[in-house]
């Protein structure tokens, strides 16, 4: 791939999405893109760029621009986030809300691991928080991503990497070589595709967001942009869960953090009041 080209992604990633590609990652850029360029019937990928600048089709800079933002995803990823939202978090918010709508939503869900492990405290939890009605919500930018995890189908490998067997055995079905989710967990969750760095406020409003190291792959401008969109979707007693070594308060002033629960955020009043 020529320097020009590596370029073009960098900018078009940047412009779109807020991603973060360096253009000197030539190996990265053209493995993630040789898949889009097979599938559209180019050559090659450099061949897949030149059609691009020639046409600038929407369809296929987006394409290429949801190749590039392939995000890792695990069951129960880091265990205590999932622990605190399971032990405090879910029980007092079915207090609070008295019967409404707990909204959760996995934001950059990826293959949809991190919102079916809240999924399944939810359906382990539910006879301890009686009456709670909770609404499940997944959302990424990959089409690809959200098909794969709308099938609720993961591998051997995906199965191992922070799924206990407990779940295992009471969540899933072998399904030849595959591991099915159950039904009536993959049903809880809605989807939908969703550009973070957007305006997207007919997502509705949310009690707890999950947007897990997603900050480092973005550009600088776009983090304090994601945050702020983030802090004007969620409720005014809700959390924001981040990574665990992520920080968001020298970002914005949208969050401030919660004392001694690391990477997690609760919205700052006077963030909105200002919005």
């Amino acid at each position: 791939m020529r320097p020009e080209d590596r370029e073009l992604v960098a900018q078009l990633c940047a412009a779109r999405a807020g991603l973060k590609v360096d253009p000197e990652k030539a190996y990265l850029i053209e493995s993630r893109l040789a898949s889009v360029a097979r599938r559209e019937g180019f050559g090659s990928v450099v061949d897949l760029l030149t059609i691009l600048r020639e046409r600038r089709e929407d369809r296929l800079a987006w394409a290429i621009v949801e190749a590039m933002a392939y995000s890792e995803s695990s069951f129960f990823r880091d265990r205590a986030p999932f622990e605190l939202f399971r032990k405090e978090v879910l029980p007092t918010l079915a207090r609070v809300r008295d019967g409404e709508p707990i909204r959760i939503w996995s934001a950059g869900c990826g293959a949809g691991q991190e919102i079916y492990s809240l999924a399944m405290i939810v359906e382990e939890e539910h006879a301890a928080i009686p009456g709670a009605r909770i609404e499940l919500f997944g959302s990424d930018l990959s089409e690809r991503l959200l098909e794969k995890a709308q099938s609720g189908l993961y591998t051997q490998f995906e199965v191992q990497r922070g799924l206990p067997i407990r779940e295992l055995v009471r969540h899933f079905e072998q399904a030849d070589e595959m591991w099915a989710i159950s039904p009536r967990i993959r049903q809880m969750v809605r989807w939908r595709r969703i550009n973070l760095v957007s305006e997207f406020s007919a997502a509705g409003r949310f009690d707890v967001v999950f947007c897990r190291y997603l900050l480092a792959g973005l550009v600088e401008p776009m983090k304090a942009r994601l945050l702020e969109n983030l802090a004007r979707a969620l409720a005014p007693d809700g959390f924001l869960f981040l990574g665990e070594d992520e920080a968001a308060d020298h970002l914005t002033e949208a969050f401030k953090p919660v004392p001694g629960r690391a990477g997690v955020y609760a919205r700052n009043p006077a963030f909105r009041a200002a919005a």
